[in-house]
């Protein structure tokens, strides 16, 4: 890992530039090397924007209704819960623990990565969720991403179909497309009847959504059974 600030800078014309890396650790050049069969130039890097405001207190309200629908479904402690989190969180994020008090020192990002360690819990286990209901992250891709996966209505939670928010027009052949161009989403019958019916717009202020529909690359496609033409 190599810590980083990103820059991104314009051409003269206004169009799209180019992004520069200032380091905040020098990067080990020979282990880059290594990685990279033998170069150190050219080398692919991921990019994450960190929102660094302090834990909100929505957030926090979310964590412990999502723990406290969790303990009710497995009859396990509060507490055992929070700790099974608070560890996977310390494994995944390199020995780093985090804190959702008023004091702490943890950011908004922070607390998404404990957050959407909990939604994949939920989903993977199906756990009913009733005290964290009005408060899921709806408009954030990852619970989006989740909902797809796992075939389940982004507003209400039933069993969903994918539904296109980019038109593909009728009559196409749909197995020929190449749905990672397309945004899906997905939403039960009902709700997708009345994504029709009312209009996008209507549709995504009724149920809060700025960003309605995400992109999936091929392989999640290929695990929900999206058949499509696809250039791997």
């Amino acid at each position: 890992m190599v810590l980083a600030n990103a820059y991104f800078r314009r051409k003269r014309d206004g169009s799209k530039g180019y992004g520069l890396l200032d380091y905040i650790e020098q990067p080990n050049l020979e282990h880059l090397a290594n990685i990279n069969d033998g170069n150190v130039q050219g080398i692919p890097v991921e990019v994450k924007f960190i929102d660094k405001r302090k834990v909100s207190a929505l957030q926090r309200n979310f964590y412990f209704a999502l723990l406290g629908d969790i303990v009710n479904w497995s009859g396990e402690d509060k507490e055992i819960v929070d700790d099974y989190f608070r560890s996977l969180y310390w494994e995944k994020n390199w020995g780093q623990e985090i804190s959702l008090k008023d004091t702490t020192e943890n950011t908004v990002s922070d607390a998404k990565k404990l957050i959407d360690l909990v939604i994949d819990f939920v989903f993977d286990n199906q756990v009913p969720i009733k005290r964290g209901y009005e408060l899921l992250p709806r408009n954030e891709e990852h619970f989006q991403y989740e909902c797809l996966v796992h075939r389940q209505c982004l507003i209400c939670g039933q069993p969903a179909d994918i539904h296109h928010i980019d038109e593909v027009g009728m009559g196409r052949d749909r197995t020929k497309l190449d749905h990672t161009k397309f945004r899906l989403m997905a939403l039960c019958r009902a709700h997708h009847t009345e994504f029709h019916k009312i209009g996008p717009i209507e549709f995504c202020s009724k149920y809060h959504l700025t960003a309605p529909g995400i992109k999936l690359n091929v392989d999640d496609l290929e695990k929900i059974g999206v058949k499509g033409n696809y250039q791997k």
